[in-house]
């Protein structure tokens, strides 16, 4: 499956963003999709995740109540809302998609090297 990432930008801390994430080529309601973010100087991090039919939500602590993920199998496309913007969620942004076949659960789901798909990234940028 190819995956686009788009939405980034500036924004002034407090601010909204959304980020979309374009799937295509395989049946996009077989895959787990979920977003990671690298930030300057940091290691690729973990940030939310769906399930295929958008059942369950799994989020990282620190954007609980803040960030949203969804998605739209009609369409093919993930997104995440970010509302509440933080300095400290300045990254880039990354989509992610697996089938996870042999394994289900929010401990796998948070794993980026189970994740054998990824979108090219898009920078988000938090200003103080």
């Amino acid at each position: 499956v190819q995956l686009q990432a788009s939405g980034g930008g500036l924004v002034q801390a407090g601010g909204s963003l959304s980020l979309s994430c374009a799937a295509s080529g395989r049946t996009f309601s077989d895959y787990v999709m979920a977003w990671f973010r690298q930030g300057p100087g940091k290691e690729r991090e973990f940030v939310a995740a769906i399930t295929q039919r958008g059942y369950s939500t799994y989020y990282k602590d620190s954007v609980k109540g803040r960030f949203t993920i969804s998605r739209d199998n009609a369409k093919n496309m993930v997104y995440l809302q970010m509302n509440s913007l933080k300095p400290e969620d300045t990254a880039v942004y990354y989509c992610a998609a697996d089938r996870f076949q042999y394994y289900s659960g929010s401990y796998y789901y948070t794993k980026d090297d189970l994740y054998d798909y990824w979108g090219q990234g898009t920078l988000v940028t938090v200003s103080s």
